[in-house]
């Protein structure tokens, strides 16, 4: 039969991914959405794509997204120049207007290419039934950000009806204070705080980076997999920089609270997703709790 070895190498990466599949059917993973993979649409099809696989075979995936640089543009049109403090949006009450636009438009963009996946989706924002609950952002140098929030609480109820009723929850990172006010807020941060309150298996970081490097100028010393204390001993060193800093103290924060493992994946690779989480060796750093077994990998 003509192309043989194709269809039975098709086969043997459905074998592959048949145990990954097992395991974590019925468990919640958290996508943070983010980085070019949002503003390409052929990157943008296949993250849709793989979470609406992830969906069909039995998991319960949630997506957490931001929309930074759509805001910066919109806020440009608009007569605005970004500012940022510390890597941080500062955000006047116009901007924090243009963000609730921007993030919206983004969000009901996500449920249409859900729902064109065969996938029912909805998508709220933090602020809908109190899910995300917010506090100003406050920095030790006396900066105000304005309306900058972190997380105080998240509220499950909301997401774990939509789950029950078979929707993928798509949220966008607004939060309500006590004060009743809208806060923009870090989306690796709501990603990270929505993760931990749902007690999530996986919480995967899509970014515009391939993972954890050992020397950032060296693309051959990816990290694979890293524990969470060995995460601690390569900050203490100094070796996490710029962004990569926040996002593995998210991580390890997460790995803290109940969620499994967490992952920090390139984006801009099609299918990235399907191919850490269903194949033997992933593409991108996995971080795991102390004593949790390693890939099936290690022990080849």
């Amino acid at each position: 039969m003509e192309n043989m070895e194709l269809w039975i190498e098709k086969a043997n990466v459905l074998i592959e991914a048949l145990p990954y599949i097992r395991e974590f059917s019925g468990k919640k993973i958290v996508v943070k959405y983010g980085g070019s993979a949002m503003k390409d649409s052929a990157l943008k099809k296949s993250v849709i794509t793989d979470v609406a696989l992830l969906k069909l075979v039995g998991m319960k995936p949630i997506i957490v997204h931001g929309g930074g640089k759509e805001i910066s543009s919109w806020a440009r049109l608009s007569g605005l120049e970004p500012e940022f403090i510390g890597g941080l949006r500062v955000t006047d009450k116009k901007t924090m207007e243009i963000a609730e636009m921007v993030l919206g438009r983004v969000n009901k963009g996500l449920v249409q290419y859900m729902e064109q996946n065969g996938v029912k989706a909805c998508g709220i924002s933090g602020k809908d039934g109190g899910t995300i609950r917010a506090e100003k952002k406050t920095l030790k140098s006396g900066a105000d950000l304005g309306y900058v929030g972190e997380v105080t609480e998240v509220n499950t109820g909301l997401i774990d009806t939509l789950i029950d009723n078979d929707f993928v929850p798509v949220i966008c990172p607004v939060g309500l204070g006590e004060d009743f006010k809208s806060y923009n807020i870090n989306a690796d941060d709501a990603a990270c705080a929505v993760a931990r309150a749902v007690k999530a298996e996986k919480l995967v970081f899509l970014s515009d980076i391939e993972g954890v490097y050992r020397n950032p100028l060296d693309p051959t010393t990816l990290i694979s997999e890293i524990t969470v204390s060995e995460a601690k001993e390569f900050i203490e060193e100094g070796n996490a920089g710029g962004g990569m800093l926040p996002k593995l103290q998210n991580c390890i924060s997460a790995i803290e609270n109940g969620v499994s493992r967490v992952h920090i994946l390139d984006g801009r690779i099609m299918h990235c997703m399907l191919l850490e989480i269903f194949t033997n060796r992933g593409i991108g750093t996995a971080i795991i709790g102390d004593g949790e077994k390693r890939y099936h990998t290690e022990e080849e």
